[in-house]
């Protein structure tokens, strides 16, 4: 399925009539902001829909269903994988519009809302209650919900209280088919049917248009402490991380930065680190006040271990602002290092991440380039960068096949390719060495089942390329 001429004059009319005039783009200048996200990939959309209200959106799907239209649907273009980028043109739907809390309901501990609401928008909403909604990816402040959905995106405290999957109770959707479907249940158990609410989340728009999501609320903890063990090397941290992980207090965060990271993180203002420092963990206690200190000594003690340089306890909720505005400051610092940086979030089981760390580091040596590793290492989720300048020789080449060896090391180490972020256009020629053809022909029939015109982003997340020239 290539790129078309593009909608028809029919087709324009009839999205006016359904969004309105105010609702609709079409001018090429005006449509080019929205056919591109935080992967910095770029596909002109042919038109760009505003949606207001569910109706609009059910009437919209079918609209294209009948026109053979491909539909992307769009929150804030935060992701990072190219999965909002219509690289088969067609129709930019924008969610945006769609802010609105439905429903804030503290004695049953949920809040439901609209696709295009903020991730800090929500937690306004449940602080207000005493409460938070678990997934705080890093863009919390500008992504919406629907992005956190389409893409199961976490951030630190899915650790100890889960990503948003385990996280939202129920979701209302419009199926490729047009089919306005309902999931879930507003209780924390439930087994009638089968689970499509997870189903469709970290989708990424390819089975269902989220309209409406239910969202499980938790109770804010009475107070926080916050931890930063240095350690000479990187594989030390990466072996206190297996020690935290192993014993039975589960921390609210555990981020590790490594190599590279760490003299980023040294420059940042109002950080201070040992010379010897090669690795850091940034580490998280919640619960009730009286216990906290407590919980923060021990694991303090457990994190005690062969190489460590220090490990400080932050007795003022000002620490704990002051270790995470550390940790969000390092993604963009990596600026510093090249022009170009390739992005990935594996996942490896907890105690394969001294291996992986190792085999990293002769990565990064076989292949001449910096990689910068950070994330969140409670779940084995690292944020592996590798720093590129693409006008140097053949450093861009050499990159691209120093990524292959990296998935082939995450699949060796029993891992996974994308703990958040998701697969989009940057992951999709990988997905096989990942899932097996038997599992992928299944995935395959229930995509065609819910879109069966294959108009819901088309080119995502499966393992082809037959989908523009991205």
């Amino acid at each position: 399925m290539g790129r078309d001429p593009g909608p028809t004059p029919a087709f324009r009319r009839a999205l006016r009539e359904t969004l309105g005039a105010d609702g609709v783009l079409e001018e090429a200048a005006d449509c080019w902001a929205y056919g591109y996200d935080n992967s910095r990939e770029q596909a002109p959309p042919d038109v760009v829909g505003f949606a207001e209200e569910p109706g609009q959106v059910a009437e919209v799907v079918r609209l294209c269903n009948r026109h053979r239209v491909p539909l992307v649907a769009r929150g804030r273009g935060t992701g990072t994988t190219g999965a909002a980028v219509p690289i088969a043109g067609g129709l930019v739907l924008s969610l945006e519009r769609m802010d609105r809390a439905l429903e804030v309901n503290p004695d049953d501990r949920l809040v439901v809302v609209q696709p295009g609401i903020t991730n800090q928008a929500v937690q306004e909403l449940a602080g207000a209650h005493g409460f938070f909604w678990a997934p705080d990816p890093s863009s919390a402040e500008y992504c919406t919900v629907g992005g956190n959905l389409g893409h199961n995106s976490a951030g630190p405290r899915a650790v100890k209280y889960g990503t948003t999957r385990e996280n939202t109770l129920g979701l209302r959707a419009v199926t490729g088919a047009g089919e306005v479907i309902r999931t879930g249940v507003r209780t924390t158990k439930g087994v009638v049917g089968y689970d499509l609410t997870r189903l469709i989340i970290g989708s990424e728009g390819t089975l269902a248009v989220i309209t409406e999501a239910t969202l499980r609320l938790i109770p804010q903890p009475e107070a926080r402490r916050a931890l930063r063990a240095a350690y000479r090397d990187i594989g030390d941290a990466a072996a206190a991380v297996t020690r935290i992980m192993a014993q039975p207090l589960i921390p609210s965060a555990l981020e590790y930065i490594g190599g590279l990271g760490v003299d980023l993180v040294r420059g940042s203002p109002g950080v201070s680190l040992p010379a010897e420092t090669g690795a850091l963990l940034l580490i998280e206690v919640d619960g009730p006040a009286a216990w906290v200190d407590d919980a923060a000594r021990s694991v303090a003690e457990i994190s005690q271990g062969p190489g460590l340089v220090e490990v400080t306890i932050g007795a003022r909720a000002e620490d704990t602002a002051d270790l995470w505005a550390a940790r969000k400051a390092l993604s963009p610092a990596l600026r510093s290092l090249a022009p170009k940086k390739i992005n990935e979030d594996i996942a490896v089981p907890v105690s394969r991440l001294p291996a992986f760390i190792r085999g990293v580091e002769e990565l990064a040596a076989r292949h001449r380039l910096p990689i910068v590793n950070f994330g969140h290492a409670g779940n084995g989720n690292i944020h592996t960068n590798l720093m590129v300048h693409p006008e140097r020789d053949d450093e861009l080449d050499r990159a691209r096949v120093c990524l292959s060896e990296l998935f082939d090391l995450v699949i060796a180490l029993q891992g996974t390719l994308s703990g958040e972020h998701g697969v989009g256009l940057a992951k999709r020629e990988f997905v096989d060495r990942e899932i097996d053809t038997v599992t992928l022909g299944v995935m395959r029939r229930i995509k065609a089942d819910l879109d069966p015109n294959g108009i819901l982003n088309p080119g995502k997340v499966f393992p082809d390329r037959k989908v523009g020239t991205v």
